[in-house]
């Protein structure tokens, strides 16, 4: 069955979220899986955890996928991120460690400042999408994925080593710290009932140093992944229940899973790693150039830069584009046609819009088919779409 798509954006980006390809039901080795401080917190508010990544998560609580996803836009959602990856990485040298392995400009951060960006390979590759803070403390706050968890420590870790034995002063801590994402455009009004810093002295990708309800030593940033307003709270793991307690207490305030927060990001346009960018992606071919830094591009001082920056003048292959339609939903691995039933790219996330009651997704083609408003086909199953 082909169902009409349109090209509707040519799509920005942000971290991770659901996937149907590494997130399935509890059923086995239960105490192999990582928890994180939440876990017990999650059972009892009627939590539904599955395996994602290695970890046990929550999917959705009692409220519908659906329901969880429209309270995030209208009010705010507590989103448990606590599997992702946090680092600290300390010394004279940390700056010169992390423009070794990213296409960002590290070094024009201001305090408290931080940006998305890239792990890249020499071929020009993602290896990873993750957020560098500069901190007021004199270290770089990085978060990245819990599915790359290893990979992005090791990668790190061997450079540090890199720079120690050339006498360079630079070093790596794992944080062991909780995070919690409030999202939704009341996050900020709920949290400032918590803290005495005003909020709105804290802007997009900016972080402080807080105590949050009671807790102290939390960070703050002004960053998400659902295309609302919001912060992620990383908080010592011993006061993690009690800030997720303390939160709830607020009626704007609901418990939401990997389901919302997958369907979330769908709607604005947001990367998961694995699924719409990986190792065979460039940047450019991602629509994730605005994450190169203008003086990292003229340096071509990152890893693949000798790849990648050339394609900013000159013409990619293939684009990543976002694609709306309406009946059946469009899935990964979906094959996308022109209109002459030629396939030419594949859908690499899909889910039905809670928002706006029709179909998104997003997947690569040719760039002359990258233009919004292009009429494509996408070619589903001729059954029934799960």
């Amino acid at each position: 069955m082909q169902r009409a798509v349109s090209v509707v954006a040519r799509l920005g980006f942000r971290l991770q979220a659901f996937s149907p390809d590494l997130c399935r039901p509890l059923s086995f080795a239960q105490d192999l899986l990582r928890r994180t401080p939440l876990y017990d917190f999650h059972l009892a508010h009627g939590g539904k955890m599955v395996v994602f990544a290695g970890w046990s998560l929550p999917v959705q609580y009692r409220d519908s996928h659906t329901d969880s996803h429209l309270h995030t836009r209208q009010h705010c959602s507590l989103f448990d991120v606590s599997h992702m990856l946090q680092t600290k990485i300390c010394g004279s040298d940390r700056v010169k460690l992390m423009e070794s392995l990213v296409v960002g400009d590290i070094a024009e951060l201001r305090p408290n400042q931080g940006t998305l960006s890239l792990f890249t390979n020499e071929a020009g590759g993602i290896l990873d999408d993750l957020i560098v803070t500069n901190t007021s403390e004199g270290h770089l706050y990085v978060v990245s994925n819990a599915g790359c968890w290893e990979k992005d420590l090791a990668l790190m870790q061997d450079k540090v080593r890199e720079l120690q034995n050339q006498g360079r002063d630079v070093g790596l801590e794992v944080l062991d710290n909780a995070l919690l994402a409030l999202q939704g455009p009341t996050a900020a009004q709920v949290l400032q009932a918590g803290v005495t810093d005003d909020l709105r002295k804290l802007p997009f990708m900016t972080s402080a140093v807080m105590e949050v309800f009671g807790v102290s030593g939390c960070r703050v940033t002004r960053c998400g992944y659902t295309g609302e307003d919001g912060v992620e709270i990383s908080v010592p793991a011993a006061g993690a229940v009690h800030l997720a307690t303390a939160l709830l207490q607020d009626p704007e305030v609901k418990l939401a899973g990997l389901a919302a927060r997958d369907s979330l990001r769908l709607e604005a346009g947001l990367c998961l790693y694995g699924n719409d960018i990986d190792e065979h992606t460039t940047p450019v071919e991602g629509s994730l150039s605005w994450t190169l830094g203008k003086r990292r591009r003229a340096a071509m001082d990152f890893p693949g830069a000798k790849v990648i920056v050339p394609q900013l003048k000159g013409k990619v292959q293939r684009r990543r584009v976002g694609l709306m339609c309406e009946g059946a939903p469009m899935r990964a691995h979906s094959p996308i046609l022109n209109m002459e039933g030629t396939m030419i790219g594949t859908v690499t996330s899909g889910c039905p819009s809670p928002s706006l009651k029709k179909n998104v997704a997003m997947g690569y083609v040719p760039c002359e088919y990258s233009r919004p408003g292009t009429k494509l086909m996408v070619e589903l199953p001729s059954g029934p779409c799960f």
